[in-house]
């Protein structure tokens, strides 16, 4: 071995153990926290790492010598034994702020990800923009916003855990991303507590301004929120699983199937009583693959659930109503997070599954002040957009605009079927006797008034029947609950058996993450 191959490998080894610097690995280690090369050896098969721009330095002199990587690791691996590409920040190197080097390592690995067609991972918790790097007008100007990621149109699947405080280009690289999962203890948001008391004189802790419970439940900025390290890296290959290495390419189909048996306890899990509250979790367990499924964004936008899941080996997108919640009204945020699953489900070729029990849209000036008409438009648009196969299954009631907006006639559903018990109308038949009849129950006190009430309600729900829609075709059938699982499935038999949608291009691919 030459002099310059023996420095050059006594440099990589330092640079593998040491990184930043031996005693803040230490530090990290002694705090119970993992180090980037800990998060990638964690997440990828072991032994498959290759790495890309070990070498990298800042380009700034006087930093050049202690930022080995210059605060990101990246590279090729197999996770479950497909490629994928990696990168992690590296908190040891001036707290994995990012620079022009190390933000140009990121869109390399990106770039050779997209070429090769296989999926791209991120562990974030980058410490902003560097400075003073980016103070100078040619600093900060060099350093453009990720335009090569905002562009991709959703061509490889791309996931990020944030695993850190994470603000500026790890929060960027979340927010383009289509799947986001966030540790608790962390903080995602674009500028930290102390910028802000500067700029504005207000103070907040990291937890208020973007920690776990804030993303999960009132900006839905992440999917998941899990309690370890380890938990994001399930999380991380769950989503994986689920997807193809690319657009344009088979999702996965695995060999371990449900039976297409008929199940009669199905039916049991949803009450006759169109007002007594379930959990449509139960019905998705009877119906999917061994009852597992990904639910994204469970406690955003709560009265609908989104998830992937396997049915009959197939992966597929389901957006079910949840009566559990606001008795499954249609909200602003639910029809963001389905827009949102729509999107990443026609991009990668995923039939989606309706679960229909819902009463109607939300009322009330809150949720009008809330952008409802914008939102709920948007995800009419997007499911009129939508390419792949589509299923819908109307358990027990669906009433108003939310009955097409969850793949009613007319917007494009392949299969659209009924249980027999559902009720089908304008609004609930109670309501809906209400506006009819207001001037005559007005009259009415008491008893006789609630009596007359609920003898027109039984008045209209005979035109809410699911024969009367069927008659007028409508609608395809009307199945028995039992039979839920085997109709969704002979039905992705036939649309995925020589597809012509697969040949068309998806119009989402190219519509924003966030709503």
């Amino acid at each position: 071995m030459s002099e310059q191959s023996e420095a050059i490998s006594v440099e990589r080894d330092a640079i593998r153990e040491e990184m930043g610097g031996a005693d803040k690995v230490a530090r990290l280690h002694a705090a119970g926290r993992r180090s980037a090369r800990d998060h990638i050896a964690a997440f990828v098969d072991a032994g498959s790492f290759s790495e890309v721009g070990m070498f990298a330095r800042s380009e700034r002199p006087e930093d050049r010598a202690d930022t080995p990587g210059d605060g990101k690791i990246g590279g090729h691996a197999t996770v479950d034994g497909r490629t994928v590409s990696v990168v992690a920040d590296d908190v040891t190197v001036k707290r994995a702020t990012s620079s022009l080097v190390g933000s140009r390592k990121l869109e390399r690995i990106y770039e050779q990800a997209a070429r090769a067609g296989n999926p791209f991972v991120y562990f974030g918790e980058t410490g902003g923009a560097r400075l003073p790097d980016s103070l100078s007008a040619v600093g900060y100007s060099s350093e453009p916003v990720f335009p090569w990621l905002a562009r991709r149109g959703r061509e490889i699947p791309v996931a990020a855990a944030i695993v850190g405080d994470s603000f500026g280009g790890s929060s960027f690289v979340a927010g383009l991303a289509d799947f986001v999962v966030q540790v608790r203890g962390s903080t995602l948001a674009v500028t930290s507590p102390r910028v802000i008391e500067v700029a504005t004189g207000e103070k907040v802790t990291m937890e208020a301004l973007g920690g776990a419970d804030v993303h999960d439940r009132v900006t839905g900025q992440v999917d998941l929120v899990v309690d370890t390290d380890d938990d994001a890296c399930d999380a991380l290959r769950s989503f994986l699983s689920y997807m193809p290495s690319r657009s344009g390419s088979e999702p996965p189909r695995s060999s371990t199937r449900a039976s297409r048996a008929t199940d009669p306890s199905i039916g049991a899990c949803v009450p006759d009583k169109r007002t007594q509250t379930y959990d449509v979790r139960t019905v998705i367990g009877r119906l999917v693959d061994g009852g597992e499924y990904l639910e994204l964004k469970p406690r955003f936008g709560a009265s609908l659930v989104t998830a992937l899941a396997r049915l009959d080996g197939r992966p597929i997108g389901i957006i079910a109503s949840q009566p559990a919640y606001l008795v499954g009204s249609l909200t602003p945020d639910a029809c963001a997070k389905a827009t949102r699953l729509l999107c990443l489900c026609d991009a990668f070729g995923l039939p989606v599954v309706f679960l229909q029990d819902t009463p109607g849209f939300l009322v009330g000036t809150a949720v009008e002040h809330e952008r409802l008409l914008a939102r709920s438009m948007l995800f009419l648009e997007a499911l009129c957009l939508v390419r792949v196969p589509r299923i819908s299954v109307v358990l027990r009631k669906a009433f108003g605009l939310a009955f097409f907006s969850m793949g009613g006639p007319g917007m494009g559903s392949d299969v659209l079927v009924s249980w027999p018990g559902a009720e089908i109308g304008f609004m609930d038949p109670v309501v809906g006797a209400n506006v009819l009849h207001g001037a005559t129950l007005d009259s009415l006190e008491g008893d006789a008034r609630r009596d007359e009430l609920f003898r027109l309600a039984r008045e209209l729900e005979a035109d809410f029947d699911p024969r009367a829609i069927a008659g007028a075709m409508n609608i395809d059938d009307i199945i028995e609950p039992g039979d839920t699982r085997r109709t969704i499935a002979e039905a992705l038999d036939r649309l995925t058996a020589n597809p012509a949608w697969a040949t068309q291009p998806s119009l989402l691919a190219h519509w924003p993450h966030w709503y």
